[in-house]
């Protein structure tokens, strides 16, 4: 049987799987451009698109659309142009990164956060887009103008209320059962408000993608910098999908065994083993536009638990420096 490497699996998975071009930008930013400053010139961001196969209109009409909706924002200097993540867009982001990359680590107290409206505190429009946003931070509608979630961060629930416009119309506090009265336990209400079948079949088709990957990278150290980038690009691309629809739910409420922390280590191994081919790629294209584009900032060398290890490793497989 022919030994499969990474230039074919490459191309197996984009002949498969072809990502969306709008999507991969925002997978691009989120994680490539962000830990460098947050902007890129338009040619930089074609050449690093291209082994995609995304071409210049579809990358043009993708960063347009990306502006219009208020994630990015475009500056002109004479005939060139560059696009920037747009600093209110930059709590979403960040927000985003602490889903892919923080360990998995919640636990539960037993309580929950509750969310209510009163009859008539919001109209319609805020309804539909607070319903959007809370579903989308992992919240379930428990009751009909009732969100919940046994995990809650407040301070993003505090900044998602204040950015649609609604912290000051609706009540939010924690609840726990109460001794002698209650008979369904809380964690009832995890089977009531999540179909978890979706995500648990998402995070076994990453993991039946990713690890074969995982394999050959460990039989073979010898990674083109733009391999490694475009191997970094799709993992954090296919590990988002699935991130996107996974509520987050503390480790005690969820099924065991859980897919998403074999996920999770699959995501992080890969990564260590592309993240500095991937950085040495990101920066010389950079570079060739920009002589002052900074390196990745200290933040990006947290992710998935800390990178130090995987960047020593990578350094001396790449020639590329460890965090500067």
């Amino acid at each position: 049987m022919k030994q499969l490497t990474s230039t074919a699996w490459i191309a197996d998975f984009l002949a498969s799987d072809p990502p969306r071009s709008k999507s991969l930008v925002m997978t691009i930013f989120g994680d490539a451009i962000a830990p460098h400053g947050g902007t890129i010139w338009l040619g930089s961001l074609i050449e690093l698109l291209a082994p995609f196969g995304v071409n210049d209109r579809l990358l043009r009409t993708s960063v347009f659309r990306l502006a219009q909706e208020g994630w990015l924002v475009a500056n002109r200097d004479g005939r060139r142009s560059s696009y920037a993540i747009l600093p209110q867009a930059l709590p979403r982001f960040e927000r985003a990164n602490r889903r892919i990359y923080a360990p998995l680590t919640a636990h539960w107290d037993g309580n929950w956060t509750l969310v209510l409206s009163g009859a008539g505190s919001i109209d319609a429009p805020e309804r539909a887009l607070l319903r959007k946003e809370m579903l989308w931070e992992g919240y379930a509608m428990i009751a009909p103008g009732m969100f919940g979630h046994p995990a809650s961060n407040a301070g993003v629930l505090e900044e998602l209320l204040a950015r649609v416009g609604v912290k000051d119309k609706l009540f939010v506090c924690r609840a726990s059962a109460l001794p002698g009265v209650s008979s369904r336990p809380l964690q009832d209400l995890v089977r009531e408000g999540w179909d978890l079948s979706g995500v648990v079949q998402g995070y076994r088709h990453f993991i039946e993608r990713f690890a074969p990957l995982l394999d050959l990278l460990k039989s073979d150290d010898s990674l083109a910098p733009e391999q490694a980038f475009v191997i970094r690009t799709l993992l954090v691309h296919a590990y988002r999908r699935v991130q996107l629809h996974d509520p987050m739910l503390p480790i005690e409420l969820l099924p065991d065994p859980w897919p998403g922390s074999s996920a999770y280590e699959l995501a992080r191994a890969v990564y260590a083993r592309t993240y500095t081919g991937a950085e040495t790629h990101i920066m010389d294209t950079l570079r060739r536009e920009d002589d002052g584009a900074p390196q990745a900032d200290a933040g990006f060398f947290q992710r998935f638990g800390g990178l130090a290890d995987g960047g020593a490793q990578g350094a001396s497989q790449n020639g590329s420096p460890g965090p500067q």
